[in-house]
């Protein structure tokens, strides 16, 4: 039975949902050569790791000839849209203006990174007015 969907992706399978969403759809080994990192990984490792992120719904496979070809079943943007609001609801209880007042207190921004949301929010702003 599939899980559900609102369910967050662990560290492992967000990796493999990067790789997945760059290559657009592939096989255990597409996705294999997609990882970004030096370590190697089994073919039935990442085939279990694809498994239960098609039983969570999050991709969707179809065979093809003697392979699984897995496609995300959700797009990136959704993804991220659903993280930003669990760490705010769980962290930042849900006030969205503290996760951006924490983000805009990091001693790591520059000026030129903090101008960039500057104008994001402006762009945001001018959209809303209309």
């Amino acid at each position: 039975m599939a899980r559900r969907r609102s369910e967050m992706l662990t560290d492992v399978e967000l990796e493999f949902m990067i790789a997945l969403w760059g290559i657009g759809s592939g096989s255990v080994r597409d996705i294999m050569s997609a990882l970004q990192d030096d370590m190697k990984r089994a073919y039935t490792s990442v085939a279990t790791i694809m498994k239960i992120l098609d039983d969570k719904g999050y991709v969707t496979s179809e065979r093809v000839e003697r392979s699984l070809v897995y496609k995300p079943a959700l797009q990136k943007s959704d993804y991220e849209g659903r993280s930003l609001r669990n760490l705010s609801n769980s962290l930042f209880g849900g006030t969205p203006t503290a996760l951006v007042a924490r983000l805009v207190d990091n001693e790591e921004l520059t000026d030129e990174m903090i101008q960039e949301i500057k104008e994001i929010i402006d762009t945001r702003i001018r959209k809303d007015d209309g």
